[in-house]
C-alpha cells in the first residue's frame, strides 16, 4: 500500500466510524404540540406469556424505564378489590409509572362478549370503578371483532348497540371521573366507524384507544387513520405491520416497531407529536402469525359496504411495497419480550420517545 491508498483508507475507516456513532447516537426527543415530551409505555398484552400480574407488572415495566403500564385484562390486576388497586398504584407511582385499565367486549350482541363480569352494563361498571382505583383516568373496552361485521344489521348494529351500553354508566363515569377509551379492535371498526360510535356516545367522555395494527385489519393506511382518530384519542396501543400482496389480496403480520418495513414511523410519530399531545404510546407487539384480507374477491367486501374507493387504494398502495416477512411461533414468551424490547429501543432511540430515554 502507497501512501496515497493509506491516507484514503485511514480516511473511510473514520467515515465509517462516524456514521456507526451517529446511527448509535439516540434521537433527539420529540415534542408534542405543547412542547413536552411524549411518554412511552407497554400493553401487558405484549408479554402475556409471561403471566405477569399486579406488582410483578409494575417491576417488569419499570425495569424498562417505561413512563406507562397499560393494563388490558382485568384479571391482570392481580387484584378485583378497590384496596388492591390503590396499592398498586401506589407502587407504580413509587416507580414512576403511571397505570391505565382496561378489558374486553362491552357490546352484548358482539361474538366476542363473555359473560365473565356479568351483564355489558355490569361489566363496564365495574372497569370504571376499578380504573378510579388504580389512578387510571381512561377505561379501555372493546366492541369486538372483524366477525362482528357479518352479523344481523352489521357493524352499524353493533355500533348503536354499544352506545346504548355506554349511556347507561354516563352518570357513573362523571362521578368517578373516568373516561371510556373504545378501541378499533381486531378489524370491528374503521376508523370513521370508530369517530361515529365516539360521536354518538359522546365526546366529552369517549374518545379511542387508538390501534394502528387493528387499522391494517380494517384495510386502512394507519397513517390515514390517526388522522381521523388522533385528535379523539385517549389511550393507545400500538404496534408496526407487514403489509404485502397475494393472489387473493393482501396478508398482514404485526412485528416489533421498525420490522414491518411498509409505514413511515418518522412520519406517523411527527403527526401524532401535533394531533395527540399528552398521551403516551403504549407498545403492544402481537407478532408471528399472518391473517389474509382477500379484498379481490367480491364476497369479501361486502363486509365493507361503505368502504371508501380511496381508503383501499392507500392500503393496496402499501400493500405493493412490502414483503413477507417469517412467522414463528407467537406463544413463546421470549419471542414476546424480544418484539417489546425491540420496540422500546427503536422507538426511544430512532423516533425520541419516552421521558426516561
Amino acid at each position: 500500500m502507497n501512501r496515497r491508498e493509506f491516507v484514503l483508507s485511514i480516511a473511510a475507516g473514520a467515515a465509517a466510524a462516524s456514521v456507526e456513532t451517529l446511527h448509535a447516537r439516540p434521537a433527539a426527543p420529540l415534542l408534542d404540540a405543547k412542547g413536552r415530551r411524549i411518554p412511552l409505555g407497554m400493553d401487558n398484552f405484549a408479554v402475556r406469556a409471561l403471566g405477569l400480574k399486579g406488582r410483578a407488572l409494575v417491576d417488569y415495566a419499570a425495569a424498562l424505564r417505561l413512563d406507562t403500564l397499560f393494563i388490558t385484562d382485568l384479571p391482570a390486576l392481580g387484584t378485583m378489590s378497590e384496596d388492591g388497586c390503590r396499592d398498586l398504584a401506589m407502587a407504580a407511582k413509587d416507580k414512576g409509572l403511571q397505570i391505565l385499565l382496561g378489558s374486553w367486549s362491552i357490546c352484548p350482541t358482539s361474538k366476542s362478549f363473555k359473560k365473565d363480569w356479568g351483564t355489558a352494563e355490569e361489566h363496564l361498571a365495574l372497569g370504571l370503578r376499578l380504573s378510579r382505583a388504580v389512578g387510571s383516568p381512561y377505561f379501555r373496552v372493546v366492541l369486538g371483532s372483524r366477525d362482528d361485521r357479518r352479523t344481523p344489521g352489521g357493524i352499524g348494529a353493533r355500533i348503536a348497540d354499544t352506545v346504548k351500553v355506554l349511556q347507561s354508566q354516563r352518570s357513573l363515569a362523571a362521578d368517578l371521573g373516568v373516561k371510556v377509551a373504545m378501541e378499533n379492535h381486531a378489524g370491528d371498526m374503521t376508523a370513521t366507524e370508530l369517530k361515529s360510535l365516539i360521536e354518538a356516545a359522546g365526546r366529552d367522555w369517549v374518545g379511542a384507544n387508538m390501534d394502528c395494527g387493528n387499522s391494517a385489519w380494517t384495510l386502512e393506511d394507519p397513517l390515514q387513520a390517526l388522522e381521523v382518530l388522533g385528535p379523539l384519542t385517549f389511550t393507545t396501543s400500538l404496534r408496526d405491520s407487514a403489509i404485502w400482496e397475494t393472489p387473493k389480496g393482501a396478508k398482514v403480520q404485526w412485528t416489533a416497531f421498525g420490522e414491518g418495513g411498509c409505514i413511515d414511523w418518522k412520519a406517523y410519530f411527527a403527526r401524532y407529536a401535533q394531533l395527540c399531545p399528552g398521551v403516551a404510546v403504549n407498545i403492544e407487539t402481537i407478532g408471528g402469525f399472518q391473517a389474509e384480507f382477500p379484498y379481490l374477491e367480491p364476497a369479501f367486501m361486502d363486509a365493507f359496504p361503505m368502504k371508501p374507493a380511496a381508503e383501499l387504494a392507500r392500503f393496496i398502495a402499501l400493500a405493493k411495497k412490502g414483503t413477507a416477512p417469517a412467522a414463528f411461533d407467537a406463544s413463546k414468551a421470549d419471542m414476546q419480550e424480544g418484539e417489546l424490547k425491540r420496540s422500546v429501543a427503536y422507538l426511544r432511540d430512532v423516533i425520541g420517545l419516552g421521558n426516561k430515554a
